[in-house]
């Protein structure tokens, strides 16, 4: 028996509340398949915190490796390199080496990238909108 939240049936609109059920029941159908999910799959590279910082930072312009490293703040050079990498093997980030003394490489993001900001942004957005309440439920959550 599921229950019923009053704000549920008017969270997302009629195609959002579609496209979720519509991914829900495939996932249902394919719960043996999870290596082939693409869901799961691109989740899993633009849903990790440095991934994401990264590609916003990149949003804007093209950076050097220490622009990335100073804009993102803590995050470690090792770390930087394995997720630039990352990005770089899913084809949403490009490298590209300068033939100067020493070497100048820069990171930009690439068309499939670029298609990723919209639905970023509206992460974003909504990260920004909920920040005050969820920092709240979890005050009155942890009080018991």
């Amino acid at each position: 028996m599921t229950r019923e939240h009053p704000g549920n049936p008017t969270a997302a609109d009629a195609a959002a509340r579609a496209t979720l059920t519509a991914y829900s029941e495939k996932a249902a159908e394919t719960r043996g398949d999870l290596v082939n999910c693409p869901v799961r799959d691109v989740l899993s590279r633009v849903g990790d915190k440095w991934s994401l910082l990264l590609m916003i930072a990149l949003a804007r312009r093209p950076h050097r490796f220490s622009e990335l490293q100073r804009e993102v703040g803590d995050i470690s050079k090792r770390m930087l390199t394995q997720s630039l990498r990352t990005l770089e093997r899913d084809g949403l980030v490009a490298r590209q080496v300068f033939p100067t003394t020493p070497p100048a490489v820069e990171y930009s993001l690439t068309p499939l990238g670029e298609s990723a900001l919209p639905p970023l942004a509206g992460l974003l957005d909504w990260a920004v909108a909920a920040y005050e309440p969820i920092r709240d439920a979890r005050q009155a959550y942890d009080a018991g």
